[in-house]
């Protein structure tokens, strides 16, 4: 669930997961956010990040080797 500032409503999410599925807060936190929109009857609410969002992040922002000081390579990214 996001609130109207596009953040996640934490405390939305604990009450209908804690109270209103009664769920043990261990069981709660071990869900992820798909997991928990699907118990909640929401599972086609957000597509969430797709293979094409993936593939245009990783051409904006490529992992990059550099060469360390030592000789060894670093992972710059």
């Amino acid at each position: 669930m996001a609130s109207t500032t596009g953040r996640i409503d934490w405390p939305a999410l604990m009450r209908a997961g804690l109270n209103g599925l009664r769920l043990h807060p261990r069981d709660f936190w071990a869900l992820t956010p798909l997991e928990l929109m699907v118990m909640l009857g929401r599972e086609g609410a957000d597509p969430g990040f797709s293979r094409t969002s993936l593939e245009a992040l990783m051409t904006r922002f490529p992992d990059v080797m550099s060469q360390s000081k030592n000789g060894g390579l670093n992972d710059r990214s």
